[in-house]
């Protein structure tokens, strides 16, 4: 029975008609007890299903409220109507699914977005988050189409996990013991040989150090799949739980790693344009829209398709963290005291605000660092020459700042084990990692792109919360 339904967006993507359809969708609007704007998710464009007056009871026409669900068949024929080139003539109409117009929440009027993340769970069904989603999902699609075309394995890294890759320590915790009354250690620790796995594990932060185990073997690998941070950070840029893209190859170089990921965004974006230029073309529009709504001086210098082409079209600019450090601290807004954080000295960690200075006001393209100050930066990362620095390198993006993080990794096993002793991280409880650097070590790198961050960039959206389905964040784990 619902298998021969044709997509509305297949039905609107021609003017063929004189034949019979059966489409199956909710509705939007019904106006005039005759125009049914019906929309099935494949678009955000809407049929119109045409029913004749007095073709149905008024018990039936009572039903159809915004947000029931319908089954209709009928005719496709040529739309007298402006925006579409073709609408169905109703010979059957079936409500498949109720809505009560008093409690239905999304009924036909503007919704701030800040209201429908209190509902999430219903804001699917609205013309901002069907275009987030099916952007979201290109995207996805077209991440693993483009590592396929270059000979790379799809890896599938653990979840859970013994191993801190950043070093950082916010993790969540997994356990079975019993929160109140843990066995303990003598030394009054929490005995972990009782729990589960017999040791602390936690929710993974990376997919890198096994990463590269893989690829110290397939060579080419990338993991994607869910991260989480337990950081307590409630802004537009952080979440929780999000989801990571992390390409490790061996026999790459610094400048091997930059190439892959500047290639990488660039096809991921131009998918995007290709594949969904209806969903962007909205997007840009409500975009344009909240930007009328800032102050002259804020408002973005680039709709959201012109900076998107923008960065697919021209190099990214490349410049080491010590030329970044300079024209910041030399710039106005440091002189005149407009950034948050001063710039006073080389070795300082950069803030999002001194990335998105150098990216939309100084080079207004995005920008590819490297070579960082190595006390900032992970164990793992390829120590240079000079003592100070490490072959790290960073993707920062207008609107958002970082968006991709990467390295050359330290293949040296002495420089490896001696920059850990460095930074108290155990050796032993890493010894399967240092094996890859005593057997056939060999130069690698990998990045890793913050997948939300990249659907965020691509639809404009200013909120991290509104281009994941279900958002992680503190005091909230709602669904």
């Amino acid at each position: 029975m619902f298998n021969k339904r044709s997509r509305i967006k297949e039905l609107l993507g021609t003017d063929r008609t004189g034949y019979e359809a059966v489409v199956m969708g909710w509705v939007r609007t019904f106006r005039n007890n005759q125009f049914i704007a019906l929309n099935d998710g494949s678009t955000n464009n809407n049929l119109q299903v045409v029913v004749e007056l007095g073709q149905y009871d008024e018990s039936i026409l009572k039903r159809i409220t915004t947000g029931a669900s319908l089954k209709v068949t009928g005719e496709v024929v040529p739309s007298l109507g402006k925006g579409q080139k073709v609408e169905l003539k109703a010979s059957s109409l079936e409500i498949i699914g109720d809505s009560d117009p008093e409690k239905f929440p999304l009924q036909p009027k503007k919704h701030s977005l800040e209201f429908l993340r209190e509902i999430a769970h219903l804001r699917f069904r609205t013309n901002t988050f069907g275009s987030v989603f099916r952007v979201r999902h290109s995207l996805a699609f077209a991440i693993h189409q483009f590592f396929n075309e270059k000979g790379f394995v799809y890896l599938n890294t653990p979840i859970i996990t013994a191993s801190d890759a950043e070093g950082a320590g916010e993790m969540f915790k997994v356990t079975t013991l019993e929160l109140g009354t843990p066995p303990k250690n003598e030394d009054g620790s929490i005995d972990f040989k009782e729990d589960f796995f017999g040791r602390a594990t936690n929710l993974t932060v990376s997919g890198q150090l096994e990463g590269e185990l893989a690829a110290m073997a397939l060579a080419d690998v990338y993991t994607f799949g869910p991260t989480f941070r337990a950081e307590n950070s409630n802004t537009a840029r952080h979440l929780a739980e999000f989801w990571m893209i992390e390409p490790e190859m061996a026999f790459y170089d610094l400048e091997d790693n930059m190439m892959l990921a500047e290639e990488f965004i660039k096809y991921i974006i131009s998918y995007a344009l290709t594949n969904n230029a209806d969903d962007l073309n909205f997007l840009a529009q409500r975009l344009e829209e909240e930007e009328k709504q800032k102050p002259q001086n804020e408002r973005s210098e680039m709709g959201l398709i012109e900076k998107l082409e923008f960065v697919t079209n021209n190099n990214f600019e490349r410049l080491t963290y010590t030329e970044a450090i300079d024209i910041l601290r030399e710039s106005n807004h440091n002189k005149k005291k407009k950034f948050q954080y001063q710039i006073t000295e080389w070795g300082v960690d950069l803030q999002s605000e001194h990335e998105r200075y150098l990216v939309e006001k100084h080079f207004k393209k995005p920008v590819i660092l490297t070579n960082y100050p190595k006390q900032i930066k992970a164990f793992y990362m390829r120590q240079n020459d000079d003592g100070k620095t490490v072959a790290a390198m960073d993707i920062l993006a207008p609107g958002i700042g970082e968006i991709v993080g990467g390295s050359q990794r330290e293949e040296r096993l002495d420089k490896l084990v001696s920059r850990m002793n460095e930074m108290n991280i155990s050796t032993d409880e890493l010894d399967w990692y240092l094996d890859t650097r005593r057997f056939g070590s060999c130069p690698h790198a990998g990045f890793g792109l913050g997948f939300e961050r990249m659907v965020q960039f691509v639809t404009g959206m200013t909120n991290i919360r509104d281009v994941i389905p279900f958002p992680r964040f503190p005091k909230n784990a709602e669904f």
